[in-house]
């Protein structure tokens, strides 16, 4: 296994209880990917993924992999609301955890009757979409016929006439303008796929899928930070003898006979077997991450004629991280998560059509009730995330360039939470180099979900043209985010085990 990222964890405990023996090499000195933790002066952040959508991906892996179920090694707590949120002209409303008739309450009371129905009315229309693409999409191995995903839009009803009769499909946003008819529902809309990396002036209208998960499955917070998930896993790997070898960098996928045989590691990583005076590691099968590692490893293209053509990795942009150390407790009903949104929607798109920094960027503001994450009770830990170009689309290395952007992060959040910036004793601001050196990511950009549709987001398959060779994480079917690296875990574990007429858990 190369590298410790959560789907590839995921997959190792699963292969450990098939009888496989697992060893994975990672070449950084932890686990867990993106899925990191900041400590400084009794302060904890994460610094990746701040909530957990579909718990139940992570639930299976527990009960697959051993008896103990997930609630015996984290505690789960549903967040509520979901969110707030704080829309440029000043309106705020707050959204129940898993409830659409509160949902639609909380806007119709905040933006005005009616607005309420027409999202109700937009999540049902999500729901189909959810439904005709959950599993081709996230429960199977990709169709070897996936142009089948590429070929129809599900979500219904999203083609308009065009001049001279012709339709064309139509993208997120436009089905926020034309369907929710109301600037704060479509600022509402686009910041579900500003959250996952995805432009919501491009992506189709299945981008609906991502506020759907949310709404239907709810949003849950991991006592002690998501950082704690990651934790579990690597325990549940370790109880099944998964065998780690950290700061192991693998530097050639072996091959013989056509297959994959081994790795080579670079400066005498071990456990490994000497050969001509090169580390390496024999294997049955070897998992990586992400096509253009796989390629650079083997030293060809491992995808066949006819797959889905990997995009490179930098076309995606990353994610700007800001921790705040504050000084003075929490305040009594503040809310988890806040998302302020763009006073300028248009400045958040030109990130992706030119690699622009907005003023004001819609800003995710995370300020857990926990604890576990400050020294005392006078103190309070916050965590900033925005959407920004990767470090190939922007010089994040330039001096004050990432203070700078942090800056207007914190003018944001402070729409949010009022005399902020008073309260800040310290910060620790991290860009998308920090992603790229923690991940190898190109750029630090981060993986977007698999998304159908002519104009969707399609990953490479688990499975490779190089027989033995399998691909597991965000740069492989299906995608980023926590829900999607447990299931592609799942896929390659299901492939290796089951063969190739694998075609997911009933």
């Amino acid at each position: 296994m190369i590298g410790a990222g959560m789907g590839a964890m995921a997959a190792a405990a699963r292969l450990a209880v098939a009888g496989h023996r697992v060893t994975v090499y990672e070449r950084t000195e932890t686990y867990g990917g993106s899925v990191r933790r900041f400590e400084r002066d009794g302060f904890r952040f994460d610094t990746g993924p701040g909530l957990l959508t579909l718990p139940a991906v992570y639930r299976d892996l527990f009960i697959k992999t051993g008896k103990e179920p997930l609630e015996d090694r984290v505690e789960l707590v549903q967040v509520d609301p979901s969110a707030r949120h704080v829309f440029a002209d000043g309106t705020q409303v707050s959204l129940p955890n898993a409830s659409r008739a509160g949902v639609v309450a909380a806007l119709d009371e905040a933006l005005g009757a009616g607005a309420g129905e027409r999202w109700g009315d937009f999540l049902v229309r999500a729901r189909e979409a959810w439904d005709r693409t959950r599993r081709p999409l996230l429960e199977e191995p990709l169709w070897p016929n996936w142009q089948v995903l590429a070929g129809k839009e599900p979500y219904p009803g999203t083609t308009y006439k065009r001049l001279l009769g012709r339709r064309r499909v139509v993208t997120l946003s436009e089905i926020g303008k034309r369907e929710l008819r109301d600037p704060r529902l479509a600022q509402l809309l686009d910041g579900y796929a500003l959250a996952y990396g995805v432009d919501p002036g491009a992506a189709p209208a299945s981008a609906a899928v991502l506020p759907y998960m949310e709404h239907a499955f709810g949003t849950w917070y991991v006592r002690g930070g998501i950082r704690e998930l990651a934790d579990a896993v690597y325990e549940r790997c370790r109880q099944r003898r998964v065998e780690f070898v950290f700061g192991a960098e693998v530097t050639r996928i072996l091959e013989k006979d056509g297959g994959a045989a081994g790795v080579e590691l670079a400066g005498g990583a071990s456990p490994a077997s000497g050969s001509g005076g090169a580390t390496v590691a024999e294997a049955d099968f070897v998992v990586g991450q992400g096509p253009w590692r796989l390629r650079d490893l083997t030293g060809r293209q491992v995808y066949g004629a006819g797959a889905v053509e990997p995009e490179p990795e930098d076309r995606y942009p990353g994610r700007m991280v800001v921790c705040l150390a504050l000084r003075g407790a929490r305040e009594p009903g503040a809310v988890h998560r806040t998302v302020v949104h763009a006073a300028d929607d248009e400045g958040d798109l030109d990130l992706f059509r030119h690699g622009v920094l907005p003023d004001l960027p819609t800003t995710v503001v995370d300020r857990p009730d926990d604890p576990a994450l400050r020294p005392d009770g006078e103190h309070e830990s916050v965590v900033l995330t925005a959407t920004v170009p990767s470090a190939t689309e922007y010089d994040w290395a330039a001096p004050g360039a990432a203070d700078a952007f942090a800056d207007r992060m914190v003018a944001a959040a402070e729409r949010a939470v009022p005399g902020l910036r008073e309260r800040v004793l310290w910060r620790e601001v991290r860009t998308p180099l920090d992603t790229e050196r923690e991940t190898g990511a190109v750029g630090g950009a981060v993986p977007p979900p698999a998304l159908a549709a002519p104009e969707g987001v399609l990953h490479p398959a688990n499975s490779t043209a190089v027989p033995g060779l399998f691909a597991v994480g965000g740069w492989s079917h299906p995608g980023g985010g926590l829900p999607h690296a447990g299931m592609s875990g799942a896929l390659v574990a299901g492939l290796i085990v089951e063969g190739p007429e694998f075609r997911g858990s009933q």
